[in-house]
């Protein structure tokens, strides 16, 4: 936790906060923080800043705050990634929050088992538990948008092209013959696929919406390893 994220319900004043469960923890057993440190903060959509420890105790600390500065930027980058396995998800969510992904899409896909769907990591408790622990390494406030749609082609016909809008689309696709592009910082929208890829129907689905198909070399990734490597060829702010 490289900065506490405070919550709304976290503020009993403008200017202090009340810390408990997983962020008291780690102020006292990791910081060993005591009664006049200051900690790195930040509220969730706001700025960034510091917090003095007023008290400290077995069930809660008391922080005074400042909050003076902005977080970094978030990536020009919508995100659309087909359902993970359960065991790879909650790495690749926080992965996400912490390159700066805002906008972040999962959606379907043939290869996509249905028992995927059902994983309690999508629950929103959960969804904003391991973006908050992305964000914390990051040292960022900006939440991200999540957003399920469980239909593949009704996606892809009647909500990707306006998504694609201008922007540059890509799909990760091993096999074709264009590799992916690096330095881009502009808006863009990338699509992954599940363990395996897309199938050929659903490549050129994506095809049709806008999406132009690149590789990453003869290397076949997997998907918590493409989501960093593709996010972080594409734009300068990951380097």
């Amino acid at each position: 936790m490289n900065l506490a994220l405070l919550f709304d319900e976290d503020f009993i004043a403008v200017d202090r906060v009340i810390l408990r469960g997983r962020r008291l923890s780690h102020l006292r057993s990791v910081i060993k923080a005591t009664a006049g440190d200051t900690v790195p903060v930040g509220r969730v959509d706001g700025q960034l800043g510091t917090g003095e420890v007023v008290q400290v105790s077995d069930t809660e600390a008391e922080l005074r705050v400042v909050l003076d500065q902005p977080p970094p930027a978030p990536l020009p980058l919508t995100l659309i990634l087909a359902m993970p396995r359960p065991k790879m998800f909650r790495r690749i969510l926080q992965t996400c929050a912490t390159l700066g992904v805002k906008d972040l899409w999962l959606i379907n896909s043939y290869k996509v088992e249905k028992s995927f769907w059902q994983t309690p990591w999508l629950e929103q408790k959960q969804l904003q538990e391991n973006l908050t622990l992305g964000l914390e390494q990051a040292k960022d406030t900006l939440m991200p948008r999540v957003q399920i749609r469980k239909l593949f082609k009704p996606f892809v016909e009647d909500e990707l092209p306006a998504l694609l809008a201008d922007k540059q689309a890509l799909v990760a696709h091993p096999g074709t013959s264009t590799p992916c592009p690096v330095h881009l910082n502009r808006p863009t929208a990338l699509c992954i696929g599940p363990e395996g890829g897309f199938t050929a129907y659903e490549v050129g689905k994506l095809e049709e919406a806008g999406c132009q198909s690149v590789h990453l070399g003869p290397r076949i990734l997997r998907v918590e390893t493409a989501v960093p490597v593709l996010v972080s060829r594409l734009f300068d702010a990951c380097l």
